[in-house]
């Protein structure tokens, strides 16, 4: 039950949301028993980000949220593999993306009427 939010400074065309919603449901596969089968994906584009108090013009912030822990070493190939993305498809360069992750336990995750 992965979610990831992609939020971004710059306004994304519908195209280059499908292609990096597609790519997030190959790259999930990084973290054993995920998939895109299961995966939900939002994104937050022409946001106003802010770095070292500057505005960002190609800036990103990936959140990952996980249904049970992940090992670091799978957090950082994801990681790796994230800023990648976004620097070939909307050139946002990988020392303007954070990327972070947050895991919850089976009991503090809902879906259809109940708790995993």
């Amino acid at each position: 039950m992965p979610y990831i939010n992609c939020v971004t400074s710059q306004k994304l065309t519908e195209e280059e949301k499908e292609r990096i919603k597609e790519s997030l449901g190959k790259l999930i596969e990084v973290f054993p028993g995920k998939s895109e089968q299961w995966l939900y994906v939002g994104f937050r584009d022409g946001e106003s980000l802010y770095f070292r108090g500057q505005k960002m013009e190609k800036g990103a912030i990936v959140e990952v949220k996980l249904l049970g822990n992940a090992s670091r070493a799978c957090k950082d190939e994801f990681t790796a593999k994230v800023c990648d993305l976004l620097n070939e498809e909307i050139s946002v360069p990988g020392n303007s993306t954070y990327v972070t992750f947050q895991e919850y336990a089976a009991g503090n995750w809902g879906w259809n009427g109940g708790l995993f």
